[in-house]
């Protein structure tokens, strides 16, 4: 009888979740002490601890690292020898686009003055900018670009998608991210979902910035690096601009920051996965890859490494 396949999780909820499974032996481990067994198939990290957690790793033999991310920024360089990183594509992306839908809504309807407003007894009814008829440029068009333009189409916006390169697809043109600068000024609403990286780190600089024409909207679901703070706080302190980030730079934000009482800035704690929705899906990816592993084939959603050790 062949040795079960071993496999560590961060919390006995997701064990609860996953058990009874013919052939598994689960452990809880939040990296705070040391490995539960000198060899693991499969490690899922505790989420949003920042990749420096991975040193954990160092002298333990494992197969495959489940990361509960999407984004693996930073992984890389922390990474060890031999190891196999997949990320949570597929758990995040319904979430994410949910709270970017929100915050466009939230932005161009005034909820943020309206709360306010209550809190205060003002009855201030005054005409705002509705969502619909907006033209949107989704800048990144992976899962959670195209997720977001799921949402934004029934709400009677003209959306334009951008990805790295050009290409076509059933719902036509794909622009490149050489076409950027044409396109900014063309659009009423930005939303920025590309990944973090050394071409996209402050893409969003006061050129991509001032390519927006007067009273846009930007909107990032990204990192918080891939806009530059301080451009971003002028063009949105003068008025010109408005901005909605669930993620920001440097994170967390600072409590006496000026973006936090920016007027037209409106701010999220970097909870774009963070929902009800992302468990059921969380549990659905790791009982997948646990299941390819038991029928000795490739995991998904691998992002780094080469094929898992057996």
């Amino acid at each position: 009888m062949s040795a079960p396949l071993r496999v560590s999780l961060p919390d006995q909820k997701l064990v609860d979740a996953l058990e009874p499974a013919a052939g598994v032996e689960f452990f809880v481990w939040d990296f705070s002490g040391p490995a539960p067994a000198d060899r693991l198939d499969m490690v899922v990290p505790p989420y949003m601890q920042g990749p420096e957690v991975l040193a954990a790793l160092e002298s333990v033999d494992i197969g495959l690292i489940q990361s509960q991310s999407i984004g693996y920024d930073g992984v890389e360089d922390v990474l060890p020898a031999g190891c196999v990183f997949a990320n949570a594509a597929g758990v995040h992306e319904t979430s994410t686009a949910e709270l970017a839908l929100g915050m466009m809504i939230a932005s161009q309807r005034g909820m943020a003055d309206f709360a306010r407003n209550q809190a205060s007894g003002i009855w201030d009814n005054s005409q705002r900018p509705s969502l619909a008829d907006r033209r949107v440029l989704l800048v990144g068009y992976g899962g959670v670009g195209k997720a977001i333009e799921a949402r934004l189409l029934p709400f009677e916006t003209q959306v334009t998608r951008m990805a790295s390169r050009e290409r076509e697809d059933a719902g036509g043109r794909i622009y490149g991210i050489d076409a950027l600068y044409e396109q900014l000024p063309l659009h009423d609403i930005v939303v920025v979902s590309v990944p973090l990286s050394e071409q996209t780190r402050q893409l969003v600089d006061a050129k991509f910035l001032a390519a927006m024409p007067d009273g846009a909207l930007l909107v990032n679901v990204a990192r918080g690096p891939v806009a530059d703070t301080d451009a971003l706080l002028a063009e949105a302190s003068s008025g010109r601009l408005r901005a909605a980030l669930d993620v920001t730079d440097p994170e967390p934000l600072p409590a006496d920051h000026p973006l936090w009482t920016t007027p037209g800035v409106l701010i999220t704690p970097h909870v774009g996965g963070a929902s009800s929705a992302m468990f059921p899906r969380m549990v659905r990816l790791i009982r997948k890859q646990i299941g390819l592993m038991l029928e000795g084939k490739e995991p998904v959603n691998v992002v780094l490494g080469g094929p898992s050790r057996g």
